[in-house]
C-alpha cells in the first residue's frame, strides 16, 4: 500500500530514540523528507545520519524552540506537511508527593512544548492542509499507576487535539492522537525496573500477552500522519496490543 508520503516533509519531536525515532523511521521508509528534533545535540545527531534525515537539537519547554525548529524545515526542505508531536514522559511519582516545581516542568515540556509545537507547524502548512499527530499514552483512557504528571496532562493534550481537529477541519488539517500501551522502549524498561517479574506481570495484562516493538507504532504514526489516512481526524488510536479495557 502506498501512503502517499513521498516528498513529504515532517516534524518529529523527541526523535532521537523510542517512539519518535520509529515514527521517523517509519516515515522515511515511505519516502518522506523528515526533521527530528531532541534535547540531547549528539543523541539527534546520529539518529539522522541514522535515518538519513536532517536533526535539530531542541527543548520544547523553551518558548522560543517550535518556531525555530518549524524554520529548520522550511529553509531546508522549503515547505511542511505536517508533525508528530512527541515529548518526553514527565517524572513518575504519586500525584501529592510531585512538588510544584516538578508539576511546573511537566507542563511546560509536555503541554505547553506541544501546544506550541502545533500551532508553529499549523501556520507553517500549505493551503491544501497537512496532519499533525500527537503521542500520548493509554493513560488518556485509564490512569497508570505512579504516573501522576502523565495522567495529569495527557487527557488534556487529547481534548486539544480534539478541538483542534474541529477548528483545523475546513482547512483539511487532521489532527489525530495516539495512545501507545507498552511498547519495548527505554522509557518504559525505565518504568519496569530491574525485576522481570514486573513485565512479566504487565505482560500477563496485554492480551496480546507481549510489549509492542516500536516499529508496530512507528507503522500506525506514519499512516495516521499519511494522506492513506486522509479521512481520520479527532481519532485517538490505541497502539497497546489490547490492553485497554475502554471502548
Amino acid at each position: 500500500m502506498d501512503l502517499g508520503l513521498a516528498q513529504k516533509v515532517f516534524l518529529v519531536t523527541g526523535g532521537s530514540r523510542g517512539l519518535g525515532y520509529a515514527a521517523a523511521q517509519a516515515l522515511v521508509a515511505e519516502g518522506a523528507q523528515v526533521v527530528l528534533a531532541a534535547r540531547d545535540e549528539a543523541a539527534v545527531s546520529a539518529a539522522a545520519r541514522e535515518l538519513g534525515c536532517t536533526g535539530v537539537a531542541a527543548d520544547l519547554g523553551d518558548p522560543a524552540a517550535a518556531a525555530s525548529l518549524v524554520d529548520s524545515c522550511l529553509s531546508t526542505y522549503g515547505r511542511l506537511d505536517g508533525g508528530l508531536v512527541s515529548v518526553g514522559g514527565p517524572p513518575a511519582g504519586p500525584a501529592l508527593a510531585l512538588t510544584d516545581e516538578q508539576w511546573q516542568a511537566a507542563f511546560d515540556s509536555v503541554f505547553l512544548g506541544a501546544v506550541r509545537v502545533c500551532r508553529a507547524v499549523v501556520d507553517a502548512l500549505p493551503p491544501e492542509g497537512g496532519s499533525l499527530a500527537l503521542v500520548l499514552s493509554t493513560s488518556v483512557k485509564a490512569p497508570i499507576g505512579g504516573l501522576a504528571a502523565s495522567n495529569g496532562l495527557r487527557p488534556g493534550l487529547a481534548m486539544l487535539a480534539k478541538t483542534m481537529a474541529d477548528e483545523l477541519g475546513p482547512r483539511n488539517v487532521r489532527v489525530n492522537g495516539l495512545m501507545p500501551g507498552r511498547v519495548d522502549t527505554d522509557r518504559v524498561r525505565e518504568l519496569d525496573g530491574p525485576d522481570p517479574a514486573v513485565r512479566q506481570g504487565n505482560e500477563a495484562g496485554i492480551p496480546l500477552r507481549r510489549y509492542g516493538q516500536p516499529a508496530e507504532f512507528g507503522q500506525v504514526a506514519a499512516f495516521l500522519l499519511s494522506p492513506a489516512a486522509s479521512y481520520v481526524t479527532g481519532a485517538m488510536i490505541p497502539v497497546d496490543g489490547g490492553a485497554l479495557r475502554a471502548l
